[in-house]
C-alpha cells in the first residue's frame, strides 16, 4: 500500500471515528460499520466508549456488528452485558436482530468467556436463535457438549 493511499484511509478512519460520536443516527450507524470494516483492534476501547453513550437502537446494533468484525476479545464482555439486558426482559419483548447479532459477533470473537453466558440461549424457545447458540458453541469449543457434560458431573 503507498503513503497516498494509506493516507486517504487514515482520513477515512478517522472521520468514521469523529462521526461515530458525532454524527446524525444514520452517520453513527454507517460509522460504527466502517470502523468494523478497518478490523483494527485499536478501535475496540473506541466502541466500548461509543456503546456505552450510545442510545440508538440501530447504532448499537452497528457497533456490535463492528465489534464482531473486529474479532478482539476485549469486546467480549461489553457485548456480554447487551445480552445480559435483552434476558432480562420477557422472552416476547427481547429484540431478536439484536439477539442474533450479539450471538453472531461474539461467534466470531471466539471467546470462551462468552459461552457461560450464551448457555442459556440453548434451551431458546426461539429456534432459530437455539440453533445459532449451538452454531457459537461449535465454533468457540468445538468439544462444547463433552466439556459441557464433564462440568455437569463436577
Amino acid at each position: 500500500m503507498n503513503s497516498n493511499t494509506s493516507k486517504v484511509r487514515d482520513n477515512e478512519y478517522d472521520l468514521a471515528l469523529k462521526n461515530l460520536f458525532h454524527g446524525e443516527i444514520m452517520e453513527r450507524a454507517s460509522a460504527a460499520r466502517l470502523v468494523g470494516r478497518f478490523k483494527d483492534g485499536r478501535a475496540t476501547n473506541l466502541l466500548v466508549r461509543a456503546l456505552r453513550l450510545e442510545k440508538e437502537p440501530i447504532v448499537i446494533n452497528r457497533i456490535i456488528e463492528a465489534m464482531g468484525e473486529i474479532k478482539n476479545a476485549k469486546a467480549t464482555l461489553p457485548i456480554v452485558e447487551l445480552l445480559k439486558e435483552e434476558l432480562e426482559k420477557p422472552e416476547d419483548e427481547q429484540e431478536k436482530t439484536r439477539m442474533f447479532l450479539i450471538i453472531e459477533s461474539l461467534m466470531k470473537i471466539g471467546d470462551k468467556r462468552a459461552l457461560e453466558h450464551l448457555g442459556i440461549l440453548l434451551s431458546s424457545c426461539d429456534n432459530d436463535i437455539r440453533k445459532l447458540t449451538e452454531s457459537a458453541y461449535e465454533c468457540i469449543d468445538p468439544n462444547w457438549k463433552v466439556n459441557l457434560a464433564k462440568s455437569n458431573k463436577i
